[in-house]
């Protein structure tokens, strides 16, 4: 007789169970989310600190360009989109930080809730259109960038309405530079160096570093 093999290949099923359990929250996945968000929101009440002697010389050389300040509160969300790696990280860790700093006192009062919703969405649709698969440097600096959008659209509409199109313009793009980079950059290197120490050993995120090294 002759011995035949088969190969047995995924079924839709076991595909969408696969999915869904590594898009499923653990109890660690909170935790760290929640610690991370109340971190970023202690630095978030130091920014606020810090905006008006950064912002001040920024605004007499051109309207709006006080916005490239703007990502010191854009981070969180960015960053613990990219640790997590999990449908709504960003969003969690984003209201976590403004509400971490609204509650430890902001000139802008609760607001500030309003903004980490916003700019917590603005990182989040971005992992969600590269399918929550794809935390390369690029995407995390377009999570950035999706964060700034969202600090533009806010401020402009609470904070400065009936702006000439010019400020919009200058304060829009800025936003997103700073985004880009104080978000993106430094959020991609900061997950970087905590997975280099292996403090996100139990994270997808973190082995994903550390295979590379």
């Amino acid at each position: 007789m002759r011995a035949t093999t088969e190969t047995t290949s995924p079924t839709p099923t076991s595909t969408a169970s696969s999915r869904g359990a590594r898009f499923r929250w653990r109890v660690v996945d909170i935790v760290v989310a929640s610690v991370i968000g109340v971190a970023a929101g202690i630095v978030f009440w130091m920014w606020d600190q810090a905006y008006t002697p950064l912002s001040a010389p920024l605004t007499p050389l051109l309207p709006g360009l006080q916005a490239l300040v703007g990502g010191g509160w854009l981070f969180a969300g960015v960053l613990g989109g990219l640790i997590i790696r999990k449908p709504g990280a960003a969003l969690f860790t984003e209201i976590v930080a403004a509400a971490v700093s609204a509650l430890i006192g902001t000139q802008w009062g609760p607001l500030t809730l309003l903004s980490g919703l916003v700019q917590g969405l603005g990182a989040e649709i971005v992992f969600a259109l590269f399918l929550y698969a794809n935390y390369r440097a690029y995407v995390a600096i377009l999570a950035g960038m999706g964060a700034g959008v969202a600090l533009a659209v806010n401020d402009l509409i609470n904070w400065y309405p009936g702006s000439t199109p010019q400020f919009a313009i200058v304060y829009t793009v800025s936003s997103v530079i700073s985004g880009a980079l104080l978000a993106g950059v430094l959020s991609w290197l900061a997950l970087r160096g905590l997975a280099k120490t292996g403090a996100l050993s139990r994270f997808a995120s973190g082995r994903a570093v550390t295979a590379r090294v």
